[in-house]
């Protein structure tokens, strides 16, 4: 039997550009949150809406961010967001 890993699989907690660390759990303005940072340039953050109406998120790109500045960019998401719907105003 290999030990050898197969290629297209891996555990469910880590994707195939996750840096391998633990995820942010954060809650803004009562709403929670898991921010992921992924491997590259630029640095880039999912953040995945965890107490929204909807499997919903958002990504950003940049240079590395603080938690505080991870706060503000979910506070800017939420501001966009229509309350009737759960999703991005048009």
């Amino acid at each position: 039997m290999s030990t050898e890993p197969e290629p297209g699989l891996a555990p469910a907690h880590v994707g195939p550009r996750h840096t391998g660390d633990e995820p942010i759990m954060m809650t803004v303005d009562g709403q929670e949150f898991r921010v992921s940072r992924r491997v590259g340039r630029p640095v880039t953050y999912d953040f995945d809406w965890l107490s929204g109406p909807h499997d919903y998120g958002f990504t950003s790109s940049g240079p590395a961010m603080t938690r505080a500045e991870m706060a503000e960019a979910i506070r800017a998401f939420l501001r966009d967001i229509d309350p009737v719907t759960g999703y991005l105003r048009e």
